[in-house]
């Protein structure tokens, strides 16, 4: 199989690439604070360079409360005991299978079409764990590039953040979270630059529709939305250079304002 990079948008000068793969739906997040390496050293909590999980396999953690399986159906879906913690939506492609490729990027194929993939960035050699404390994690050495609550550089329909889950940027310099009190905020560092501010909301999410909106909603009700127009295909960058924008293909149709910042 051909190594296939699946960068993430890298926007800093100004030009946009439309994200290639359907990203992940993770349902259980409490932070995106990076995670803490831990000692994965027994056999089948990782998926190393140049591994695959064939429909059927899986990775466990070495307490055996998490399992990370490729699933007939081609979605890879990370279980505690039989309830569902996090998944690419990737089902509906029989025989689909998931590389931890060369280069660091963790990817679901369906023969050679990329379907979903981590995009944590080049860093060959990193490796991925299925952890002890129900995190799922790219490493790369001890250091954490990629874990199962963040996107990186992009959000596509039917992308959701959840409570404590969040989009950075491809620098890692912003973060784009819905946080836990349901206001949806960008930080540089620790500095907020932008928020929605729907007043307290727990458990208020916020979602990369279809149309081309981005709504945060509080069960059925919504809170906020950015109200672009009807753009199906449009999706949602948290750029380099520190604007968070919605584009449909190259087109900007809504932003923060906060280029620079």
């Amino acid at each position: 199989m051909n190594k296939l990079r699946l960068a993430a948008v890298a926007m800093a000068t100004g030009a946009v690439v439309a994200p290639l793969v359907v990203g992940t739906a993770a349902a259980q997040a409490e932070t995106t604070a990076a995670p803490t390496a831990q000692a994965t050293r027994a056999v089948g909590d990782l998926l190393k360079p140049g591994q695959i999980l064939k429909p059927g396999q899986y990775r466990k953690s070495r307490n055996g409360k998490y399992r990370l399986i490729q699933q007939k159906d081609g979605n890879l879906v990370l279980y505690k005991g039989r309830k569902a913690l996090w998944n690419t939506l990737t089902a509906g492609h029989k025989g689909a299978f998931t590389a931890m490729q060369k280069d660091g990027n963790l990817v679901v194929y369906k023969g050679r079409k990329p379907l979903w993939a981590a995009n944590p960035g080049h860093h060959p050699g990193a490796f991925l764990a299925v952890q002890n404390d129900g995190n799922l994690v790219i490493y790369k050495g001890r250091k954490a590039i990629w874990w199962r609550n963040i996107y990186i550089g992009t959000l596509v329909s039917p992308q959701r953040l959840n409570p404590g889950q969040a989009v950075l940027s491809p620098n890692r310099k912003y973060t784009f979270i819905q946080q836990t009190d349901g206001n949806l905020v960008l930080y540089k560092g620790r500095k907020p630059l932008w928020a929605t501010n729907p007043g307290r909301q727990p458990g208020a999410f916020t979602i990369m529709q279809s149309d081309g909106n981005l709504v945060t909603y509080k069960g059925r009700k919504p809170l906020w939305a950015a109200n672009p127009g009807h753009h199906p295909g449009a999706f949602l960058a948290v750029q380099n250079d520190g604007n968070v924008v919605i584009y449909k293909g190259r087109k900007p149709l809504w932003w923060t304002g906060t280029t620079g910042r």
